[in-house]
């Protein structure tokens, strides 16, 4: 019954039935930024890979002491649209 999951008919029916939804021309867009975001995920992840090799070496524990370091606290900003004016607190 399930021989193979995808015989070349199946695949020849998705094909026709992507190009009545999509169009000719918007599945080649589709596919130029599927690349794009594939290269940039692949790009990501070995940048993620170089970054864990290094803190893997440095197994003196100055890396680890640096990264548990707290964080200065900074003091939170109002933005306020050009056409608002700030309210008053006045009472």
């Amino acid at each position: 019954m399930f021989r193979n999951g995808l015989e070349p008919w199946h695949i020849a029916i998705m094909v026709v039935v992507l190009v009545l939804l999509f169009g000719s021309k918007k599945l080649p867009e589709m596919a130029r930024g599927l690349g794009k975001s594939m290269r940039i995920l692949k790009a990501e992840t070995k940048a993620l890979r170089e970054d864990d090799a290094p803190a893997a070496e440095a197994q003196n524990g100055t890396a680890a002491s640096q990264a548990e370091q707290p964080r200065q606290a900074v003091e939170p900003t109002v933005v306020t649209k050009a056409t608002e004016t700030p309210k008053s607190t006045t009472a």
